[in-house]
């Protein structure tokens, strides 16, 4: 536990948001819920500077570079945690900011998607269930639902 503690204190000490989406799968194995529930505030935390670095900057955020790539995963499983807990406006705020400040286009359309479904009130289970193809945004090998049925009006 000690050498994987050390190891994430130097990804949090180096903002590298991707190595700490690699020691995952040993935090989850090793952490109380609790240390996990802070560890992912630590990712959010970061992710949330780079993005306001980036709009400061006004940069997009580049879905090729992986610390990137790590930020808008981050930014968007926030997203959708607000979503599925309810709390749509705020989801919808943020998949507007997704979708503007990356510059993968799929992506971006992707994100104009999750926000029609917050802006039209659908609930999170009811934007899945109608709107989202799970097979293949399961197969599809993306972090964010990137395949739909349909369009949302």
């Amino acid at each position: 536990m000690k050498e994987l503690k050390e190891k994430i204190f130097q990804a949090q000490s180096e903002g590298d948001i991707a190595s700490l989406y690699v020691l995952e799968s040993q935090a989850h194995e090793t952490f109380d819920e609790d240390t996990l529930m802070a560890y992912y505030a630590n990712i959010l935390d970061l992710a949330l500077e780079r993005l306001t670095n980036a709009l400061e900057n006004l940069e997009k955020l580049d879905m090729t570079e992986v610390q990137d790539f790590a930020t808008l995963r981050a930014l968007y499983e926030y997203a959708i945690e607000h979503y599925s807990a309810g709390s749509a406006t705020d989801a919808s705020a943020l998949f507007e900011v997704l979708g503007g400040i990356s510059n993968d286009e799929a992506f971006s359309a992707a994100m104009k998607v999750h926000r029609a479904g917050c802006d039209s009130r659908i609930s999170f289970d009811d934007f899945i269930d109608e709107y989202v193809d799970m097979a293949a945004t399961q197969n599809g090998g993306k972090f964010y639902i990137s395949f739909f049925k349909k369009e949302i009006e």
